[in-house]
């Protein structure tokens, strides 16, 4: 059986953090649908190399190895804290750093964390434009979780438990799919 890849990225500068927390239960929810092998990448851990990584072409050697581990995943399972409405910029500047056309058709978990409920827009007005824009196979069901739902570090209670276990069927699925075959053309042009 073959196992699939994923990545998971957190995008905080806090260890531990309730971000990664929150990306390796998906991951581990997404193993119980899927032969999964995964590794979670920590924004912390990026620290300073990441802000000396201007030039897509001469990333800091964290910085590429995390950018390689990225764009050769099956899929991705990606969050970030939110601050004043959206994604942190050094999350942002990670795929800033990542050429355009590499995430196509790539599944996507979309997470995030707040401190309250008024920041769980920032999944759909910040992190699903983002991975849109680089044509990725963004899984329809998003985490959200605000600090209340953790113990510990770790995502506690039933409703959040409920949404991890949704996302992680989608992506399941979406992985042990077999590929889309294009239907014949009903129309050919001579």
């Amino acid at each position: 059986m073959s196992h699939f890849k994923i990545v998971g990225f957190a995008g905080s500068t806090s260890r531990p953090s309730r971000t990664r927390g929150l990306i390796e239960a998906i991951i581990g929810a997404t193993a119980l649908h899927a032969a999964v092998e995964a590794e979670v990448f920590d924004l912390s851990d990026l620290l300073p190399g990441l802000a000396a990584s201007l030039d897509p072409s001469r990333p800091d050697p964290a910085v590429a190895r995390l950018i390689a581990a990225i764009t050769n995943a099956d899929a991705l399972v990606v969050g970030s804290p939110v601050y004043k409405g959206t994604y942190s910029g050094l999350f942002k500047h990670v795929f800033d750093l990542i050429e355009p056309k590499a995430l196509k058709g790539k599944p996507v978990v979309l997470s995030a964390t707040g401190g309250s409920e008024r920041h769980a827009l920032a999944l759909d007005h910040g992190l699903r434009p983002l991975f849109a824009f680089f044509a990725a196979d963004i899984i329809p069901t998003a985490v959200y979780a605000t600090e209340g739902e953790f113990g510990d570090y770790r995502p506690a209670g039933r409703p959040l438990t409920a949404r991890i276990d949704h996302a992680a069927r989608e992506l399941g699925r979406r992985l042990t799919a077999p590929p889309h075959v294009a239907d014949e053309p009903i129309v050919q042009f001579a």
